[in-house]
């Protein structure tokens, strides 16, 4: 398969004239987006939505409250997000990383540089690449790319990258090729799941996708 290059500028301004601005990600503390963006593995997001709901009836979705919590009480309250035994072992862990590193302190958390940021949270158990990066994103306010499935699925069929890329080199693709932006990372990301949700999806529907003319 030949490859070739593509304009993530002309990609990105495709995206937004055809899907306007994506106010991602939903959450009204940085403290909610972390805990979101842990319990969005492996599910979507009307999942995450209830059992975030849950966390705030129960008046726990807070660092003290979460410091706190039974593991196996937590389990029950994530349960609409799915694998909550697991999930709820790895909000633990993030939980005991945050406050032995910064004291439950998420201001404090944020003054940090983003190299040594996401080596940490990638020590976390539970917390991969795609994760890290979200909470450095979406939470911490960091200019840093995040890559999903729906990326790798769009260049793929767009020929820019091969199917054995892995998640750094995708990552290096956009960071290299885009001013490092803290917002236009955050608004790029949510277009292109925004993209993967309604055309490039598994059986994709190339008819009137705003990214057609480049295939």
């Amino acid at each position: 398969m030949k490859h070739k290059k593509i304009n993530l500028s002309h990609i990105y301004k495709e995206l937004f004239n055809a899907f306007g601005p994506q106010h991602w990600w939903p959450g009204e503390t940085s403290f909610e987006v972390i805990v979101g963006t842990i319990l969005t593995q492996n599910t979507n997001w009307g999942n995450v939505e209830r059992a975030v709901n849950n966390l705030k009836s129960a008046g726990k979705l807070n660092p003290k409250s979460f410091k706190n919590i039974p593991e196996e009480e937590l389990a029950k309250l994530i349960k609409p997000a799915g694998y909550f035994n697991v999930k709820a072992k790895r909000l633990k862990s993030f939980i005991k990383f945050f406050f032995s590193q910064y004291d439950g302190d998420i201001d404090r958390m944020k003054k940090v540089p983003l190299n040594i940021l996401r080596q940490e949270l990638l020590g976390v158990n539970g917390i991969g690449p795609e994760t890290a990066d979200s909470i450095l994103l979406y939470a911490l306010e960091k200019p840093i790319f995040v890559v999903d499935a729906y990326t790798k699925r769009f260049l793929i069929r767009h020929k820019v990258i091969k199917e054995s890329a892995v998640y750094g080199d995708i990552q290096k693709l956009f960071m290299d090729n885009l001013p490092r932006e803290r917002k236009l990372f955050n608004e790029f990301h949510a277009l292109i799941v925004k993209l993967g949700k309604e055309f490039c999806r598994s059986k994709p529907k190339c008819l009137n996708c705003p990214l057609g003319k480049y295939l």
